[in-house]
């Protein structure tokens, strides 16, 4: 789940808070576990808002850091992580699984709070302005 604000003049997403509850059978080392997921929402929500390779007809263009943006920790949102102990189970995998749903979780959180569904990623402002201004002729 991801709590977004959206600034509908300037298209700015800020990701607020997510709550990420994780199932991973057997949970041998809490800690660790949520350490793991942690660093997958913070990279999740970095694809999901900053992360795109750009090209032009020579090549690629993001090629440093100063050209290939990505989450800073001032715009780190406040996590919740939910473990789910199922002691019945093996321990399975922890934190890859949790990237996935990034992007989704923050795309419903954006419709939920402006009725924009975006379908490319990521959602920078000038994605995002330019689907609230489609949204607005379409009205």
């Amino acid at each position: 789940m991801a709590e977004v604000e959206v600034n509908k003049s300037t298209g700015q997403v800020v990701v607020k808070r997510v709550v990420c509850a994780h199932d991973c059978g057997l949970i041998v080392n809490p800690d660790g576990i949520k350490n793991q997921i942690e660093g997958n929402v913070i990279q999740g929500v970095s694809r999901a808002l900053f992360e795109e390779v750009t090209f032009d007809a020579n090549g690629v263009t993001s090629l440093d850091w100063n050209s290939y943006p990505i989450l800073r920790f001032r715009d780190a949102p406040d996590l919740e992580i939910v473990l789910i102990n199922r002691p019945d189970m093996a321990a399975l995998g922890a934190g890859e699984p949790a990237t996935i749903p990034l992007a989704a979780a923050i795309g419903n959180a954006i419709f939920d709070a402006t009725g924009l569904r975006l379908r490319d990623g990521p959602f920078t402002p000038k994605r995002v302005v330019a689907g609230l201004d489609a949204l607005l002729k379409s009205n």
